[in-house]
């Protein structure tokens, strides 16, 4: 078990991995009290090599690792990368690793489960157990134990042993190229931007009109400032319910502010408070041209009820002919769309899983295939 403390030990390992061709990463991170990840622990396995590497040594520089995951020549391996993906994109001034393989969309690929476990797919794939016994530990704290660490490094020395295997089961099935569409989603960047004005995106709107919408876009618009400055959850700034009740009352005063229980007794008279007080007057200056236009899909008429029934039988009778789980081709408002649109902007309508599922849902509407059972299975049959 090598534990990497220090820079020069970080990049003549890095070396070494490099040569491998592709590298199993996985991360341990804390973020109960941040805003941020902390991340705790990186553990990487290439060729021969497997490596702790401890972020949180004094004095160590994370650059030779960093330039590792920038590499081209290197496929990067993850399993469920998104998480991991967001720590590097912030820690490493926007790095996003690639080429990426992701795992767990490869095992959806395949007709290994939907959105499955680590740890079910060890056991699918090489007939081994996760110990998970260091799952929820403390990962900040210094020195490890040798359980933590055999539990860490076991996350990607298995990842990089069940690899070749799944990626032989993906050329096999020829679907590379389903893998690659679901990768250019994880390696762009506005995945993992966190913009404090689109914070409001993440509340549930419950008025429309352009006031409440403003003060509720500036309410969540300074909590996500705050948040991300200060390094502390949302929800220790304010709860969701705090921000509703601001979205009602709308303080443009120190005053008004105070007036609130959604605040500390005090509160409108911090620096915070002089933040939250500032945006809210500029909401409520012009709070029609303040207010955000969120995304209002057109309702779907009662009478399509049918239609989405019978595109979901479809969707599980190709999902299962193709061996592919089917939420990794549609989900249940895409079928919605579908059903109520036959230019409906989901991905199902396009790429592979339009060769796959999308031109026959359309097919379906048209009268043009229907579904049968035979012997206890939902078939698709082509009409005259």
């Amino acid at each position: 078990m090598e534990w990497i403390s220090d820079t020069a030990h970080l990049d003549e390992a890095c070396a070494d991995m490099r040569q491998a061709g592709f590298v199993a990463v996985d991360t341990e991170f804390m973020r109960e009290t941040t805003f941020w990840p902390q991340l705790c622990l990186i553990q990487a396995a290439g060729g021969q090599r497997e490596v702790l590497i401890d972020p949180l040594a004094e004095g160590i520089d994370l650059a030779p690792f960093y330039a590792l995951l920038r590499d081209p020549s290197v496929l990067k391996v993850f399993h469920a990368c998104r998480q991991d993906l967001e720590i590097f994109f912030h820690m490493a001034g926007g790095l996003i690793p690639a080429p990426l393989f992701d795992t767990q969309i490869a095992a959806m690929a395949v007709g290994l489960g939907d959105s499955i476990s680590y740890d079910n797919l060890v056991r699918a794939c090489l007939g081994q157990s996760v110990d998970k016994g260091s799952r929820f530990t403390d990962w900040s704290r210094r020195p490890l134990s040798d359980s933590q660490k055999a539990y860490a490094l076991a996350d990607v020395t298995l990842l990089r042993d069940l690899f070749p295997g799944l990626q032989a089961r993906l050329a096999k099935t020829g679907r590379e190229a389903w893998l690659a569409e679901e990768m250019k989603i994880l390696t762009r960047p506005a995945t993992y931007e966190m913009k404090p004005e689109e914070a409001w995106r993440r509340l549930k709107l419950r008025k429309m009109t352009p006031k409440w919408l403003a003060a509720l876009k500036a309410a969540a618009e300074w909590r996500e400032r705050e948040a991300q400055t200060r390094d502390i959850p949302r929800n220790r700034i304010m709860k969701d319910d705090g921000l509703y009740e601001l979205a009602q009352a709308a303080p443009t005063s120190v005053d008004e502010l105070g007036a609130l229980r959604a605040v500390p007794r005090g509160f409108e008279r911090s620096r915070p408070a002089e933040r939250l007080i500032e945006l809210m007057q500029q909401a409520m200056a012009d709070p029609k041209a303040y207010a955000p236009r969120p995304d209002k899909p057109e309702p779907i008429p009662s009478n399509l009820g049918p239609v989405v029934e019978l595109l979901k039988v479809l969707l599980k009778a190709v999902a299962e002919d193709a061996d592919v789980a089917p939420r990794l081709i549609a989900t249940s408002p895409d079928l919605e769309l579908i059903a109520a649109s036959d230019n409906a902007d989901v991905p199902a309508m396009s790429g592979w899983r339009r060769k796959v599922f999308g031109d026959k849902a359309l097919r379906l509407k048209r009268g043009e295939l229907a579904l049968v059972l035979e012997n206890g299975k939902v078939e698709v049959v082509e009409l005259e």
